[in-house]
This record gives structure tokens, C-alpha cells and sequence, in this order.
């Protein structure tokens, strides 16, 4: 058991709570466009449509295979880094808790479990999965050239709602894409948030980041400018996909924790850097989605045609 536990505090296991709601949010916007598809073409009230709930355990499985993988390469790839840190010196590898090797094993076990998931999804899916993992896994490498390695962690983030569209449907459409917008922008947001913490140590060991470039002040000001774009995208998906009241009460609570959590940082200030990452984004996450997919099924009709 605290094996199992050791591997789960390795990937974060808690901060699939940021994209997987997403994830489903894909997954019931395909399920109502099919209702509403056979519904035009029915006369009958009753019309029985069985769920899916094979393909949803199969687009979970994914996700967490996927991200596995991801979070596992990171730590992998940046022990040497972590062990110099006094922040994450206390990381399973760098603590010695977990090997390196055995990190290294992790990752590609997931990564095996990630592809031959897809193959049991669509061909779609399993042709675009190397692509997936070559974003999540290729992340892990951009804090080394770029500030803009927050982006890329956005990007990967971002393909929870595509991805359960596509798993579905096998088609990409405009609202999904709209919502993988919105997290990729929310996403590598608050990332930034988080890297502030280490400014001065990423200067220090020539590591790119928002922050180390910047500085915390202006590195504020490009995680308030993303998460403009990102509460831009959630409105525009809203209008877009013609979404009722459900909906809208989600954007105002997604928005509100945008907002809160840059009240609660400030450059001079970090103490409650972890409240605004953990706290504020995981309750826009799972209270924006909890109201979208009610809004899905109550107001857009297709909760009686569910099976």
C-alpha cells in the first residue's frame, strides 16, 4: 500500500482533477449532438439511446495512463534539479523513495497502456496517439529552451475535451475545440502562477520559465492576460454551442475562481501560491463541468433520451 501510494504522490495523482472534468464535458457534448441527430429523424418521444459507458471507462483510462506517464517522465527527467531545490527536494526520486529507474519503467508501462487503450477506442485515436504523447511527454523537456514551456503544459492539458470528442465520434468539430482553448489558456495560467515559486532558482540554473524571464510581477500580468482569453473562449463556447441557464451559472463560478485566485497572489507575496493552484482551480474545474453537463442534459433535452 505504500507503494501504491508513493507511485500516486509521484504523478500528483489529486491534479487529474484539472482536466479530466473537461474530459467529460467532451464526452456528454457528443452524446447530446447524437440524440439530437436520431430525435430529428424520429417522431417518438421514447426514443432509447444506450450510453456509452464502455468508451467513457475507456477515455478515463487514457487520461490517467497519459498523465501518468507525463508526470512520471517530468520527475524523471528533472531529478537532478529537484534533489538542488529545497522545494521539491523531498520528491520521491531526489528522497530516494522511488528510483529512478523504476520511474523510467513507470513511464513507459503507462505509455503502452495509453496506446493500446486508444486501440480499443477508434483508429482515429490510435493514429494520433503518438502525438498525444509526444505533447505530454515532450514537455518535460521545454523548461530546459523556452519560457514558453507553460504553454506546452496547457497544450497537453488541453486535449482532455478534444480527445473524449474524438474518442466518441471520431470527427473533430468547433465547440470541443473551443473548450480545449479554454483549458490551454487556464491551464498554462496558472502554471505560471505556480512557477513563481521558483524565479530565483530557475535563474540561478539557467531553467526557462514565464517568472525567470519576466520576473514575478510581470509574469502576473501574462497569467491574468491567458486567463483573459481563457474566460474569453468558455463565453464564446456558451454562445457558440447555444447553452442555457446551468451553463452560464458555471462560467460565473469558472470566472469567479479565476479572478480569486489572483487576488490571493501577489509578487511580494507567495504565501498562498498552493491555495490559488490547488484550491481555487480545482473547484472552477469540477463546479464549471458538474453545471455544463447538467446544462447538457436537463436543457438541452437529452436527458430523456438517455439510456
Amino acid at each position: 500500500m505504500s507503494t501504491v501510494k508513493s507511485y500516486l504522490s509521484l504523478i500528483k495523482f489529486s491534479h487529474t482533477i484539472f482536466a479530466l472534468p473537461f474530459a467529460l464535458i467532451g464526452f456528454f457534448l457528443q452524446r447530446h449532438e447524437l440524440v439530437s441527430e436520431i430525435s430529428k429523424t424520429s417522431s417518438s418521444w421514447s426514443i432509447y439511446i444506450p450510453a456509452d459507458y464502455l468508451k467513457l471507462f475507456l477515455i478515463l483510462l487514457c487520461m490517467i495512463f497519459a498523465r501518468s506517464a507525463a508526470m512520471a517522465f517530468n520527475r524523471y527527467l528533472d531529478r537532478s534539479f529537484d534533489a538542488k531545490n529545497p522545494r521539491t527536494a523531498i520528491r520521491e526520486i531526489p528522497a530516494g523513495i522511488i528510483s529512478a529507474n523504476s520511474a523510467l519503467i513507470f513511464t513507459i508501462v503507462n505509455s503502452v497502456l495509453f496506446v493500446a487503450t486508444t486501440f480499443f477506442i477508434n483508429k482515429l485515436c490510435l493514429a494520433l496517439s503518438p502525438v498525444a504523447l509526444f505533447v505530454v511527454l515532450g514537455y518535460s523537456y521545454t523548461k530546459r529552451f523556452t519560457p514558453l514551456c507553460h504553454l506546452v503544459l496547457g497544450l497537453g492539458l488541453s486535449l482532455a475535451p478534444i480527445g473524449a470528442y474524438l474518442a466518441v465520434t471520431g470527427e473533430f468539430a468547433v465547440l470541443p475545440i473551443l473548450f480545449s482553448f479554454t483549458v490551454l489558456f487556464w491551464v498554462s495560467g496558472f502554471d505560471i502562477i505556480y512557477a513563481l515559486q521558483d524565479e530565483e532558482f530557475d535563474k540561478k540554473y539557467e531553467l526557462k520559465s514565464i517568472p525567470a524571464w519576466l520576473g514575478k510581477a510581470k509574469a502576473l500580468r501574462v497569467s491574468e492576460l491567458l486567463h483573459v482569453l481563457s474566460a474569453a473562449c468558455v463565453i464564446a463556447a456558451g454562445v457558440y454551442g447555444d447553452f442555457g441557464l446551468f451553463y452560464w451559472i458555471g462560467v460565473a463560478v469558472f470566472m469567479g475562481m479565476l479572478i480569486y485566485q489572483h487576488t490571493l497572489v501577489k509578487p511580494n507575496d507567495l504565501s498562498k501560491v498552493n491555495i490559488a493552484f490547488m484550491t481555487a482551480n480545482g473547484i472552477a474545474s469540477v463546479v464549471f463541468a458538474a453545471f455544463v453537463i447538467t446544462d447538457i442534459l436537463f436543457i438541452k433535452g437529452s436527458w430523456n433520451l438517455n439510456g
